[in-house]
């Protein structure tokens, strides 16, 4: 393409590119209108919805406040499950939360993309379908300010301690203790390194 030809497009686009910025906000606005209807429960103004979360089974789930949420968030709740989200969590991108217990995430959590956290694991039975076993299910609870990296795996009956960090693509399968660093398949503790 010619710097001519360049120059003459990036004119014509440039006006549309701003008003497509100036559209972003009405999609933001759209997100958060379909997300409160979507809701049996409040959902707060201050709450940034990027994109309309996707919304599975009782939809029990009870949203804070100054809450970012990405696009491409999955949420889920099944039997006597619920989803209680505390003020000012982050969910990024393509986060999923599954529940048929409880799965609660306390004020500051950090969720990086494309986390899964699923508070109940298929039954295996001899013979049989593991889609018509069932499920077994234990509450999930992320303490305060803790930060979970992307692509972590949180299962069944873990808690995660008040600002404790789960390292990318992490499995956790039991519990973290609060101030802890875990990385690894399953998670472990690790030793930060320090400054000096």
């Amino acid at each position: 393409m010619s710097k001519i030809a360049k120059r003459l497009l990036l004119g014509l686009l440039t006006p549309a590119a701003a008003i497509a910025d100036r559209l972003e906000s009405w999609h933001r606005l759209w997100a958060h209108a379909r997300l409160k209807a979507a809701l049996d429960s409040a959902l707060d103004p201050s709450v940034v919805v990027l994109g309309t979360p996707e919304l599975h089974g009782s939809r029990n789930i009870h949203l804070g406040r100054d809450l970012f949420l990405y696009p491409g968030l999955y949420l889920e709740t099944q039997e006597r499950g619920r989803i209680e989200i505390g003020d000012g969590v982050v969910l990024s991108r393509g986060v999923h939360i599954v529940s048929y217990a409880s799965v609660i995430l306390e004020d500051g959590v950090m969720v990086g993309e494309y986390t899964s956290i699923r508070d109940a694991n298929h039954r295996i039975a001899a013979g049989r379908s593991v889609r018509d076993t069932g499920h077994d299910a234990e509450p999930v609870r992320i303490g305060r300010n803790a930060w979970i990296g992307r692509g972590a795996v949180i299962l069944r009956g873990v808690t995660i301690g008040e600002a404790a960090v789960v390292g990318a693509n992490a499995v956790v399968t039991r519990d973290v203790p609060a101030g802890a660093v875990v990385a690894g398949v399953p998670a472990r503790s690790i030793e930060r390194k320090r400054a000096g």
